[in-house]
C-alpha cells in the first residue's frame, strides 16, 4: 500500500510540475490529485522540492536510450555527439518540449529548480561536486578512446571535459533567457575545438594526508546498482571503493590519475540527506551517463562504477561505520578480501600514491 500511495504521488507531482511548474505546484493540488491526503504526501515526501527531485530522478531513470546513429570513434566526434545530446534539447530547439517537464539531463535541470540550487547550501555544494564527477565520467571516456597515456585519467582529458561542461552549462542557463541567441550548431562546434587544445588539471595537493592501513579482512558486498551502466553492479576482485560524501565526489579523481589503465574502481555515493540530495545524485548521474551511452563506443563508456549507498551498506561493508557529506574513504579489494585501506581526508590521494606504481592493485599483497 505504501508503494502504490508513493507511486501515485509521483505521477500526480509528475503531471502538477508539468502544467505549472516547481514554483506553480502545491501540495495540496498534488495530493488532491493523487486523490490522497496531504498527511499521505508528507508520509511519503519530505516536501515539495524533496517530490521535485525525485520526480525529475524517476523521469531519468526510466528515460530510454539514445539510439539515432552509432557512436563515435574519435575524441572529436564523441564530444561533438554527447554535446548534441544536450543542446538538442535547449529551451528553443525543435525537440524542447512545450509546457512539459524541462529537460531530465543534468545540463537542462528545470529553469525553477536552479534558483532553488543556488539559495539552498546544501543542495548548491554537492551540484558542485556532482558536476565535478559529470565531467570525470566524461574524461574517463575521452581517454577510453584516446588510448595514450598510462593512468585512467589523464589531466588534459579531465581539463578538457571541465570546460566542455562549462560551455554547455553556460549555453543551458542562457537559453532560458534568451533562447533565441544560443545557436546549437556553434555550441557544438565550440566543444569540438576544445578536444584540439591542452587544457590540464593539475592534481591538488590534499591538505591532510590520510593513512593507508594494510589490513586482511572478509570482503562481503551487498549487491548494489550501478548507475552508469544501469546493471548490477561488479564488486568482486581487482576492485578500489571509495566512500565519498557528497562534499567530497571529487576526490575520486585522485585514484584515477594514478590507477593504471584497467583498473576498476567504484564510487559509493553517501549522504546524510535521503530526502533531497541523494535523489538529485539519481538525477546528475543518470543523466550524465545516458548522454554517455549514447556518444561513445561501449568499450570507452568509463569503467568506473558509480552506486547510491543509501542505506550505508556498502560503506559499511568497507568498514565506513557512520557515513555524513564530508565522508572519505576508500579501500582495496583483492579477491574475497579487504588489503588496504586509508579514511579522513586525503583517503583517496593516500590510496593513489600505493596504486601508481602497481601493475594493477591485484598485486598489492606482494608488496
Amino acid at each position: 500500500m505504501q508503494q502504490r500511495n508513493r507511486d501515485r504521488v509521483l505521477a500526480a507531482a509528475k503531471a502538477e510540475f508539468a502544467e505549472r511548474g516547481f514554483r506553480g505546484a502545491t501540495v495540496d493540488d498534488i495530493a488532491e490529485r493523487a486523490d490522497l491526503t496531504r498527511g499521505a504526501v508528507y508520509s511519503n515526501f519530505a516536501g515539495k522540492r524533496a517530490l521535485y527531485l525525485a520526480v525529475l530522478a524517476a523521469e531519468a531513470e526510466a528515460a530510454p536510450e539514445l539510439l539515432d546513429g552509432g557512436p563515435a570513434r574519435t575524441p572529436v566526434a564523441a564530444i561533438a555527439r554527447f554535446a548534441r545530446t544536450w543542446v538538442e534539447r535547449l529551451p528553443g530547439s525543435a525537440n524542447h518540449p512545450v509546457g512539459g517537464l524541462v529537460q531530465l539531463r543534468s545540463p537542462m535541470l528545470a529553469h525553477d529548480l536552479i534558483p532553488e540550487l543556488v539559495v539552498d547550501e546544501c543542495l548548491r555544494g554537492s551540484f558542485v561536486q556532482l558536476i565535478k564527477l559529470d565531467a570525470i565520467l566524461l574524461g574517463l571516456a575521452l581517454a577510453g578512446l584516446d588510448g595514450g597515456g598510462e593512468s585512467a585519467l589523464p589531466g588534459r582529458w579531465l581539463g578538457i571535459a571541465e570546460s566542455v561542461l562549462t560551455l554547455l552549462y553556460g549555453a543551458n542557463q542562457l537559453s532560458f533567457v534568451a533562447p533565441e541567441f544560443v545557436d546549437g550548431a556553434k555550441v557544438v562546434a565550440a566543444c569540438e575545438q576544445m578536444v584540439h587544445h591542452r587544457i590540464d588539471d593539475a592534481a591538488r595537493a590534499t591538505a591532510h594526508a590520510a593513512a593507508v592501513v594494510r589490513v586482511d579482512e572478509l570482503w562481503t558486498p551487498p549487491p548494489c546498482r550501478d548507475l552508469v551502466h544501469t546493471v548490477a553492479a561488479d564488486l568482486s576482485g581487482g576492485n578500489v571503493v571509495a566512500v565519498l560524501g557528497m562534499n567530497r565526489l571529487g576526490a575520486v579523481a585522485d585514484i584515477l590519475r594514478d590507477q593504471p589503465i584497467g583498473g576498476r574502481t567504484t564510487v559509493a555515493m553517501v549522504t546524510a540527506d535521503e530526502t533531497e540530495v541523494a535523489q538529485l545524485a539519481r538525477l546528475a548521474v543518470s543523466d550524465i551517463s545516458r548522454s554517455l551511452r549514447a556518444a561513445f563506443p561501449c568499450p570507452a563508456v568509463p569503467g568506473m562504477q558509480v552506486v547510491l549507498d543509501e542505506s550505508g551498506e556498502l560503506a559499511r561493508a568497507c568498514g565506513v561505520d557512520t557515513v555524513d557529506d564530508d565522508t572519505e574513504g576508500a579501500v582495496v579489494i583483492d579477491g574475497e578480501r579487504v588489503v588496504a585501506r586509508a579514511m579522513g581526508a586525503g583517503a583517496c590521494q593516500a590510496l593513489a600514491k600505493m596504486l601508481g606504481p602497481l601493475e594493477d592493485s591485484r598485486s598489492i599483497r606482494s608488496r
